[in-house]
């Protein structure tokens, strides 16, 4: 890979870094303590229905695995500007071949290439059988 497309995919993994935080940040800021009933301006201290709480468990749930989720990316893309710097940006970490640059341009911060990582899926998906407790 030439400095040209290091510098592309740099800028590239930076701009997706920054627009990652930034969702992160809008996220907390929105307030993951507060309800429906407080995000619609109903500060009043009547009964809330159990339903409105569950679903307001919910949607703070699903704001903390999105930020955690965006959290692991912006890692990895953390991880890939490192390798941009230590040379060793589009090569798989498991076999060593050259990771193709399509590949590189819809996930920028793969660490491997398309056949490694269906393994390493394939790995965490499925069960392993257990002789011991001869079950899977």
């Amino acid at each position: 890979m030439n400095n040209q497309e290091k510098e592309l995919f740099k800028t590239l993994l930076l701009q997706l870094r920054k627009e990652l935080t930034g969702q992160m940040e809008q996220i907390v800021e929105t307030g993951t303590e507060t309800t429906g009933k407080e995000a619609a301006g109903d500060h009043s201290s009547y009964s809330f229905h159990i339903a409105d709480m569950g679903s307001d468990t919910m949607e703070r749930e699903k704001k903390f695995l999105a930020v955690q989720r965006s959290g692991m990316t912006v890692q990895e893309i953390d991880e890939a500007l490192e390798r941009i710097e230590n040379e060793l940006f589009g090569t798989c970490e498991l076999c060593g071949c050259k990771i193709p640059k399509e590949r590189l341009e819809f996930i920028p911060h793969t660490k491997y290439c398309i056949n490694c990582q269906s393994k390493q899926e394939d790995d965490t998906h499925t069960p392993e059988w257990t002789e011991e407790e001869g079950e899977w």
